[in-house]
């Protein structure tokens, strides 16, 4: 609301009479940056936060700060000395790569509020103290490009919705930096223009496969990689792949999960949020949601349990060949493993195929899943997948005797892969693929 306040002080200031103007700064000062600087000095709350919130609350009040700072300038140079200091801790989580652990929704919120925050210093003192040149900043605009599918759908792990929507801070990211890139995004997924897509707009364009952008990318800082056959084609395979930290803010049980994209069509996807209002939903009853259990995403489970919510699993090999785009990540503190792997690859730019190399302290109900949209048909070792006239195949190599089942899902269906019996020691695998071809001969993870 001081966001809000601020916008209309300052840009009708001058179609508004004195009376006016006294009468919004005084609601501005006590209703928002009074109780800001309250918050700030306490130690506690936002201001020491490295997540979204951070950057929202710092936005909103330091843009009111400075719409009244003539009128209050002692107020307003508090609030923007702990706002300069504060807002570092947010910005660090950019860094080395500019991915976000929050995901898709999270990012979008996060980043044009520091937008924000960055253009009212630009605009009103003329320089932003550096901030625009911490590490992984420049390149938070290439993750939205990455984390986007061909489709127009995002890789929306955490509480994120698939649709990518707009984002005018990419036409602002594209004019700070340089980078004609982020504008072509912009324009490519925008949809009706947001006044600040006006107000931003970089007319420059270099789409990914004229920037030479490579298909395959790893976000190191937050453990999250991505594939995809091409650029600029709606019908590409496209595939996000996970590991993280079950311990970030807005996370869901999920490591090791991932999205696929081909033919246009989402096959494998991730349910998103649930209702923000249910009892607990941020607090002790969160992980009892089936949107945010480890069963209701494309992943493993154990015995029917979740994933320790504590736990974080790093990606520990990555390749960015065109023919062979792999990651692999460490799922072992997820779940108690002697030793669990999961490797992804997009073989080709035609086959995904999913790999788990599992040795348990003791013998469990393994469970493989993959939550589709799809009308699925069951022939044992085979599913033929079908939304609309697009076709997917899923083929389970490994281990013998295993076979698919479908269980109802949220919004859909889960394609499981259910063992024989309890085991301590397998390799489960699964390709799938939208083009008849011969299966990938499997090698160990470690070959990879």
């Amino acid at each position: 609301m001081s966001h809000a306040f601020a916008i209309g002080y300052d840009w009708f200031y001058d179609a508004l009479n004195e009376a006016e103007r006294a009468r919004l700064r005084e609601a501005l000062v006590e209703k928002g940056l009074q109780p800001a600087l309250v918050v700030y000095h306490s130690g506690k709350g936002w201001p020491t936060a490295r997540h979204n919130w951070n950057q929202v609350c710092n936005g909103g009040i330091t843009i009111g700060a400075l719409a009244v700072a003539d009128a209050q300038p002692e107020l307003a140079g508090e609030i923007l000395k702990n706002a300069l200091q504060s807002i570092r801790l947010a910005m660090a989580e950019y860094a080395p790569d500019g991915g976000w652990k929050e995901g898709p929704g999270y990012w979008h919120y996060a980043t044009r509020y520091n937008v924000y925050f960055l253009a009212a210093l630009e605009t009103a003192l003329g320089r932003d103290f550096g901030l625009a040149q911490l590490p992984g900043f420049e390149k938070a605009g290439l993750f939205r490009v990455y984390f986007t599918g061909p489709a127009g759908e995002t890789f929306n792990y955490a509480d994120a919705h698939s649709g990518a929507g707009n984002a005018a801070e990419m036409f602002w990211l594209a004019r700070k930096f340089g980078q004609p890139l982020y504008a072509w995004h912009e324009r490519q997924t925008m949809g009706r223009a947001d006044p600040l897509d006006l107000l931003w707009y970089d007319p420059r364009q270099k789409g990914p496969r004229e920037s030479r952008l490579p298909l395959h990318a790893l976000f190191q800082g937050i453990d999250t990689a991505f594939f995809r056959s091409a650029w600029e084609d709606p019908n590409a395979v496209f595939v996000g792949f996970k590991g993280g930290d079950n311990k970030a803010n807005h996370s869901h049980l999920d490591l090791g999960s991932f999205v696929l994209d081909a033919g246009g069509v989402r096959w494998a996807e991730d349910l998103g949020p649930d209702d923000y209002n249910l009892p607990g939903y941020f607090g002790k009853q969160r992980w009892t949601y089936f949107r945010l259990r480890t069963e209701s995403h494309n992943t493993l489970t154990l015995d029917g349990e979740n994933q320790d919510p504590r736990a974080a699993a790093p990606i520990v090999k990555f390749g960015d060949r065109p023919e062979f785009g792999f990651a692999v990540t460490d799922l072992a503190a997820a779940y108690g493993a002697t030793r669990l792997e999961r490797g992804v690859a997009l073989v080709d730019g035609k086959q995904l195929l999913i790999q788990d190399e599992i040795s348990l302290k003791a013998p469990a109900q393994v469970r493989w899943t993959m939550m589709t949209a799809a009308e699925v048909e069951i022939d044992g070792r085979q599913a033929h997948l079908r939304r609309g006239t697009a076709r997917m195949e899923a083929t389970i190599l490994s281990p013998d005797g295993a076979r698919f089942e479908v269980l109802p899902g949220d919004t859909g269906r889960r394609l499981i892969v259910r063992l024989k019996a309890p085991v301590a020691e397998t390799t489960i695998a699964v390709v799938l693929s939208a083009s008849p071809g011969e299966a990938p001969k499997l090698r160990p993870l470690r070959e990879w």
